[in-house]
Order: structure tokens, then C-alpha cells, then sequence
């Protein structure tokens, strides 16, 4: 597998505007955009940072994931992506190395990255997520 840097810190939030002018108006970073994942009930922000970005996770929904961490564990910090080559491979490798994975097959992901995350006890209690995207 090759870890090609880390793709994006996900940070939970839960009020995605309010957070925003903390991020835009005191640290001065442009929102390159933002992106409804119906699938993961979640609503994001990307904040470019050098090679890497800040993604802001809002629920949007109740039961969705992001809510569920929130209701556990407050705002914060939820995951941390590394950008890898070759999504399955990776997946396969760290299954082949005995670490356990949420998803076992690539999903679909914010910015039309490949995704998938591997459980945080295996990880030391870090959600860690593969990410596969262009760019």
C-alpha cells in the first residue's frame, strides 16, 4: 500500500455556517466548495490547506453518523484520511494485516473520492479512513 499523504482531517461540526466564518474570517482559508452526501446523511465543507484539506462534517439528519458522534463525543475531530493509490488494494492489505474495516468495499465519498474506514480498535481508537481520488 502506498500512503501518499494525508487527504483531510475531519472535524464534526454542528452548525456548519457558524462554524465556516471561524475557519474563513479568523484563520483566513477559502471554502472551496460544499457537498451533500445523502448517503452518509452529511453535509460538507473543504478547506484547502497546503497539499491537504480541513473537511467540516455536518449532519444532516438526526440518525446520521456525524449526529451520533456529536450526541458522544461533542465537535471535534471525527477522522483522519490518508490518500492512498489504490482503494481496494489498500483494503485488502490491511485485512491481510489483520486490521478490522467498517466498509470492506469502496464507497462513494465527498469530492468523488473512493472511501473506506477502518474500525478505530484496530486503529488505536482513531477513525481512519483510505482515501482513493484523482489529484
Amino acid at each position: 500500500m502506498n500512503v501518499k499523504k494525508v487527504d483531510h482531517i475531519g472535524i464534526a461540526v454542528k452548525n456548519l455556517d457558524e462554524t465556516l466564518k471561524f475557519y474563513q474570517d479568523i484563520l483566513g482559508l477559502e471554502c472551496a466548495g460544499t457537498e451533500v452526501v445523502e448517503e452518509q446523511k452529511v453535509k460538507v465543507a473543504f478547506l484547502p490547506v497546503g497539499d491537504t484539506e480541513v473537511e467540516l462534517l455536518e449532519s444532516t439528519e438526526d440518525d446520521g453518523p456525524i449526529a451520533k458522534f456529536i450526541e458522544k463525543k461533542g465537535e471535534g475531530i471525527q477522522h483522519i484520511a490518508f490518500r492512498v493509490d489504490n482503494i481496494e488494494e489498500a483494503i485488502e492489505e490491511m485485512k491481510a494485516k489483520g486490521v478490522r474495516m467498517i466498509d470492506e468495499k469502496p464507497r462513494y465519498g465527498a469530492g468523488g473520492a473512493k472511501i473506506a474506514f477502518c474500525h478505530p480498535k484496530s486503529t488505536g481508537g482513531v477513525l481512519v479512513e483510505l482515501s482513493e481520488r484523482e489529484g
